[in-house]
């Protein structure tokens, strides 16, 4: 059986949704083209989502109710969704690119025996096949690639790529799953504590700034900090700046790292490449510094300073209590 239907895995933790689900739900939509858009989440009968997830307008809402979920392992969790997904087959099935999604979907995919691409900045519908397009070569060149033959077409998307919109629609059904949760003998569960690096908070942070190439230096690395931390936000760099000591790959922002949603982004000695700009598109608020006036950052931002960074940090935090 193969529906022309998308597929969205709805993670959650407790009661609450894994944003990054509600962001596919937003845009399965945008690109069905008359297909149905179909939330799928393994729930425990203590607790159900439905009323969040319908606020997002899908089709349709196929729960696998189980205890088990409650501290089931990730081979169990692909095998419960395997045994529905395989009996119907839709034709595309979009799984958020966090710790989960990046282990329960490649289980899966190797049950399905079907294409998967991961960490995907953008999805799209071409002559009837999902193109799924990503970074590559150092994150350096952005590649499109489909899946012609298998189905369903399978994909990772990265946090904060798209963003969540609720709706007016109705949800038509809600179709509880049929399926056998099969306790794997060789495995067991020893923390239930949900593991989050630096760059899934950046994510989430509401308030971040950034660092860049040009605004590398003891000083301004420790007004930032100094700034953050009054303003509760965190701090963020360019790729660059990932290779100095006083970072990581966890504190980058652009194509190979977070991408934002914050409220307010502080843009710091950037100079403005795509790669990194392709992490920004949804921060709400950009204020840029750059002694640059020409700087490619500045046509993405709302507000512009063309000076000195140490400067602008030091002047800003006397104006924060």
């Amino acid at each position: 059986m193969n529906n022309n239907e998308i597929w969205v895995y709805i993670e959650t933790s407790g009661s609450r949704i894994e944003p990054t689900s509600l962001q596919l739900i937003t845009k399965a939509k945008q690109i069905a083209d008359g297909r149905k858009v179909v939330a799928v989440v393994p729930e425990t009968t203590a607790v159900t989502v439905e009323t969040t997830l319908k606020q997002y307008g899908p089709d349709r809402i196929e729960t696998l109710i189980a205890d088990q979920f409650a501290t089931a392992t990730d081979e169990e969790i692909a095998d419960a969704l395997f045994q529905v997904i395989n009996h119907n087959r839709p034709d595309s099935l979009l799984f958020p690119a966090t710790i989960l999604g990046r282990s329960v979907a490649p289980r899966l995919q190797a049950k399905l025996q079907t294409g998967l691409t991961g960490d995907c900045l953008d999805i799209f519908y071409k002559d009837g096949q999902l193109v799924q397009v990503k970074p590559t070569y150092g994150d350096n060149v952005m590649c499109d690639i489909v899946c012609p033959d298998e189905r369903p077409q399978m994909v990772t998307v990265r946090p904060n790529t798209f963003r969540a919109k609720k709706t007016n629609d109705t949800v038509s059904e809600i179709t509880k799953a049929v399926f056998d949760f099969h306790k794997q003998a060789d495995s067991q569960v020893i923390a239930t504590e949900p593991i989050i690096n630096s760059s899934s908070k950046l994510d989430d942070a509401k308030v971040v700034i950034a660092l860049g190439r040009g605004a590398y230096n003891e000083k301004n690395i420790e007004l930032a900090k100094d700034l953050a931390a009054k303003l509760g936000g965190m701090v963020g760099v360019s790729r660059p700046l990932t290779d100095e000591p006083e970072f990581t790959h966890d504190d980058q922002i652009g194509i190979g790292g977070a991408k934002l949603s914050a409220d307010l982004l502080i843009n710091l000695g950037i100079s403005g490449a795509v790669q990194y700009t392709v992490g920004i598109k949804n921060a709400k608020k950009i204020v840029s510094v750059n002694i640059d006036k020409d700087a490619p950052i500045f046509e993405e931002s709302d507000f512009a300073y063309v000076g000195d960074v140490t400067d602008f940090l030091t002047a800003f935090a006397k104006q924060v209590r």
